[in-house]
């Protein structure tokens, strides 16, 4: 199987790294006013909000329950994520180094001769985040092409923004886990991949909460506890359909909706992009961290 060179981080800039992401995580912690007035109590919310969008928020939520289970249809191809990783590599001074890996069933996620999820973890850092970076951006722009396109007719057309924003969502979170080196059809990282959608849109208590649950992610007992989550997943989203209930509420009017659809889109998809990328990019340095404090613990031995 072809692997990466070692990677280039040393441990004082991965340190470095964690530092800076652990600054981001404090400045998400502060809700600014609008934030703040869009949690009122759900009850009012759900008076307030026409029944078709109710509709398609609980038709989301179901969906949402079937990509934690199964993946269902929002699963994506990893391949092309990996090339891109592959090329942006090569570009950067790297390549591919090795045996040719024999002809598989693809189930390690790279093209035969390609690079593999295991050789994407072991990628430097600055290739995945010019992977992601470069996928979030796209992401955007189309986000916003489309929500102008669904804001022309207002109520009518909000029927179809809804369950396209929330599959770019879960494409972009998808997209970031394989840029990282993690396997998006695995079970665990699937309910990892909604918290980040419940981060993004969620209050100051709300993201305290995600980033602890997060923190324990890949702890020992960590198998258990997402089991756990993934029976109460419901739980997992709510704060999600809080916010997005009134980000979609403001879309209703015809033609204003074509300027607010592109701008709320555009913005759902940047914050979740966001906190995708800090989010998984902080469990692969933590990852390397622990490796490198085991190496180090085995070589005193």
């Amino acid at each position: 199987m072809r692997e990466v060179p070692g990677r280039l981080e040393t441990k004082e800039q991965l340190e470095q790294e964690l530092r800076r992401i652990g600054k981001w995580e404090k400045d998400q912690k502060s809700a600014w006013f609008w934030e703040r007035w869009s949690r009122l109590p759900f009850m009012l919310l759900d008076r307030l909000t026409p029944k078709v969008i109710q509709d398609k928020l609980a038709e989301g939520l179901g969906e949402l329950g079937r990509f934690l289970q199964t993946g269902g249809q929002y699963l994506v191809q990893r391949r092309s994520i990996l090339k891109k990783l592959e090329r942006t590599h090569s570009l950067m001074g790297g390549g591919l180094e090795g045996p040719v890996p024999e002809p598989g069933d693809g189930r390690d996620g790279g093209d035969e001769g390609g690079l593999t999820l295991a050789g994407a973890a072991n990628l430097p850092l600055a290739v995945m985040d010019s992977v992601a970076d470069e996928l979030a951006a796209s992401r955007a722009k189309f986000a916003a092409a489309q929500g102008a396109t669904t804001g022309i007719g207002g109520v009518l057309t909000l029927a179809i923004d809804i369950p396209a924003v929330l599959g770019l969502s879960l494409k972009v979170l998808q997209e970031i886990a394989v840029c990282y080196g993690y396997d998006p059809r695995d079970e665990k990282e699937r309910l990892f991949i909604v918290k980040c959608l419940q981060f993004a849109s969620a209050d100051i208590v709300g993201k305290k909460a995600v980033l602890d649950e997060l923190g324990q992610f890949d702890g020992d007992h960590a198998p258990v506890q997402v089991m756990s989550q993934i029976q109460g997943w419901r739980e997992v989203v709510q704060t999600y359909r809080d916010s997005f209930g009134w980000k979609k509420l403001f879309q209703l009017v015809p033609i204003a909706g074509i300027l607010f659809g592109s701008i709320s889109n555009k913005g759902t998809i940047e914050d979740v992009a966001a906190a995708g990328k800090m989010l998984y990019k902080k469990r692969r340095i933590v990852t390397r961290l622990r490796s490198e404090q085991q190496d180090s613990k085995d070589g005193d031995i």
